[in-house]
C-alpha cells in the first residue's frame, strides 16, 4: 500500500522530468534539423537563404566546388584527427597514475588538469598565443596542434581516469601471480578494460577539436580551419556547401556514437 502512494507522489516528478527532458531535447536538436533541412535547400545566388526556396541535391552534388572551404575542412580533420591520437596516447598513462598511484605531484596535477578544464577558451588561446610569440614560433598548423592536443589532454585524462577507478585491482595481482610481466599485464589484463573510456576519450578529444574557434583564432596565423572559414563567411553569406558539409560532419560523428554505443553494449553483455 506505502509503495502505491510512493509511486503516486513520484509521479508529478516524474513527469516534469520528462518534459524537462523532451524540451532540452528539442532545444538542443532543433538548430541542427534547421541545418540539415537548409542544406537541401536551392541557392540560386549561391549563399544560403533562411527561406524555403524549393528543394535541391546541388549542395550535395558542389559539396568540394569551394577549394578554400575544402582545404579549411582537411585542416579541421587532420588537426582533430592527430589531437585525438596524441591526446589519448599521453592522458592514458597519466590517468592510470593519478587514479593508482600516490605521490607528490598529485595534488598539483589535479589542479592543473581542472584548471585547463575551467579556465575560460579566451584565456586558454590568449596564453598559447604569448607562449609562441615568446619562442618565436611561426603560428600555423603546428601551432594548432600544439594548442588542441594541449586543451584536448586533460578532457581524455578525465575521461580515461574515471574508467580506470573502477577497475579491481586483484586482476592485475592475479595476472602477477601467473607469471605475466607489468606490461604484459596491461596489455592483456588492463588495456582492454579500459579500451571503452579511451575509446571514449578518443572521441571527445575529436569532437572538441573539429568545432573549435576561439583558441584557433589565436594561434592559426594565416591557416585556416572549418570553424574559422564559417565564421569569416558570415560577414558576406554563408555558402551552400557549409550546410552540406556541416551536415556530412554530424552524421558522420553521429553514426561513430551509434557504432560506439553498440559495441559498448555487445562488450557489456559477453
Amino acid at each position: 500500500m506505502s509503495g502505491g502512494l510512493d509511486e503516486g507522489r513520484q509521479s508529478p516528478a516524474r513527469w516534469i522530468l520528462a518534459i524537462y527532458t523532451g524540451v532540452f531535447l528539442i532545444y538542443t536538436l532543433v538548430p541542427i534539423a534547421v541545418m540539415i533541412a537548409f542544406s537541401f535547400n536551392q541557392a540560386p545566388n549561391g549563399r544560403v537563404s533562411l527561406r524555403w526556396l524549393g528543394f535541391s541535391l546541388d549542395g550535395y552534388r558542389n559539396a568540394f566546388a569551394i577549394g578554400d572551404l575544402t582545404t579549411a575542412l582537411i585542416h579541421s580533420l587532420v588537426v582533430a584527427l592527430v589531437a585525438m591520437v596524441v591526446s589519448v596516447v599521453l592522458a592514458t598513462p597519466l590517468a592510470i597514475a593519478l587514479a593508482r598511484y600516490r605521490y607528490r605531484a598529485k595534488t598539483v596535477t589535479d589542479v592543473v588538469i581542472f584548471a585547463d578544464i575551467a579556465a575560460p577558451a579566451v584565456v586558454v588561446g590568449a596564453s598559447l598565443l604569448s607562449l609562441f610569440l615568446t619562442l618565436n614560433l611561426p603560428r600555423g598548423l603546428f601551432t594548432i596542434f600544439i594548442a588542441h592536443i594541449a586543451f584536448d589532454v586533460a578532457f581524455a585524462v578525465v575521461v580515461i581516469r574515471a574508467r580506470v577507478a573502477t577497475l579491481d585491482r586483484s586482476l592485475d595481482r592475479a595476472a602477477a601471480d601467473l607469471g605475466a610481466t607489468p606490461w604484459v599485464a596491461f596489455w592483456t589484463v588492463t588495456f582492454p578494460l579500459i579500451l571503452p573510456g579511451i575509446v571514449g576519450a578518443g572521441m571527445l578529444a575529436f569532437a572538441l577539436s573539429i568545432d573549435d574557434l576561439i583558441i584557433t583564432s589565436f594561434v592559426a596565423g594565416q591557416t585556416l580551419t572549418f570553424p574559422l572559414w564559417v565564421y569569416g563567411a558570415v560577414k558576406t553569406g554563408i555558402p551552400p556547401q557549409v550546410f552540406v558539409l556541416s551536415t556530412l560532419i554530424f552524421v558522420g560523428g553521429a553514426a561513430l556514437a551509434v557504432a560506439n554505443s553498440i559495441v559498448a553494449h555487445r562488450s557489456g553483455r559477453s
